[in-house]
């Protein structure tokens, strides 16, 4: 007598079938009284999971969610949404809010859900990550999700940059948006501006400068090469030393000579100024983050 085929276990779909071991995921949806294993996937009621409190994100797309709900009645659930679980009948979201919104609004009674331990902590780390990731974000929502993550996850930026997967530089480069004056952020935010005009307009150590040349971007739709030749006339102007309190290097030949080989071996304009025969300072300008972390390899200074 030929044997029946064993029946196979009904999986989420064919493509998250392709991706997820099948003796990881349990496909019935769970009830209260079930107790489904850390580490696996499993349906889990949406009655029974509560909203992540730690979700840096409250406003979100009302046409956006119609139109994944849309989907998800087509597709089904494509990723998993990350839960941690509270008590024998609850579960707390780390990551998806939108997936289970939609899926609300889909009639779905359960959702496909990673179920992993999760402090406090790690729910907000999580959750911040995966709102930077977002392709959506503005600069300066970035830059709010960096700063939260060093004063509330107590990440240095080295760290931060590892977890994110950015360089360093870039990471400064979005914080010290957050310097700027709330006019500017609030244009950022709307893109008035872009994140390269922004970053010109950091270089210039002057609010009413900053705010004088920010609306003139806005005004005349100046580019961003535009606004840093602007900007770097204005750092010129602003950290030039007072005729009266320079000693003139061009008659000391010594001096002219170091001011040319600084300048060579910093590739930047560097200005000697002095006060007498024997006292003063060496400036060296930087346009840039980039620009001072170059100079900083240069001297082999590691922060």
């Amino acid at each position: 007598m030929e044997k029946k085929k064993p029946s196979k276990k009904r999986v989420l779909g064919r493509g998250l079938g392709a991706l997820l071991d099948d003796s990881n995921y349990e496909s019935q949806p769970k009830l209260a009284s079930d107790t489904p294993k850390l580490n696996t996937i499993s349906d889990i009621d949406i009655e029974f999971i509560k909203s992540n409190p730690f979700q840096p994100r409250s406003d979100f797309d009302q046409e956006a969610l119609e139109e994944l709900a849309e989907s998800i009645k087509i597709q089904g659930i494509i990723q998993p949404i990350t839960v941690r679980k509270i008590t024998a009948k609850e579960y707390q979201l780390i990551s998806g809010e939108r997936r289970l919104m939609a899926s609300k609004i889909a009639g779905l009674e359960s959702i496909p859900s990673y179920i992993r331990e999760a402090n406090d902590q790690q729910m907000l780390e999580m959750a911040l990550i995966e709102n930077i990731q977002r392709e959506n974000l503005n600069a300066i929502e970035i830059a709010l999700s960096y700063q939260r993550l060093i004063s509330e996850c107590h990440l240095k930026q080295e760290e931060l940059g590892d977890r994110v997967g950015k360089k360093r530089t870039t990471v400064t480069n979005y914080l010290r948006l957050l310097k700027l004056p709330p006019d500017i952020q609030a244009g950022i935010r709307v893109e008035k501006i872009s994140m390269g005009h922004a970053r010109a307009l950091i270089n210039i150590d002057n609010i009413d400068l900053q705010l004088s040349l920010y609306h003139k971007i806005v005004k005349e739709e100046l580019s961003v090469r535009k606004v840093e030749a602007l900007a770097r006339k204005l750092f010129n102007e602003t950290t030039r030393p007072k005729k009266a309190d320079i000693y003139d290097t061009s008659i000391n030949p010594e001096l002219k000579k170091l001011k040319e080989a600084l300048s060579s071996f910093f590739g930047t304009k560097i200005e000697i100024t002095s006060k007498g025969t024997e006292k003063g300072e060496i400036k060296i300008p930087y346009l840039s983050m980039e620009d001072l972390n170059r100079i900083l390899e240069i001297l082999e200074i590691k922060l």
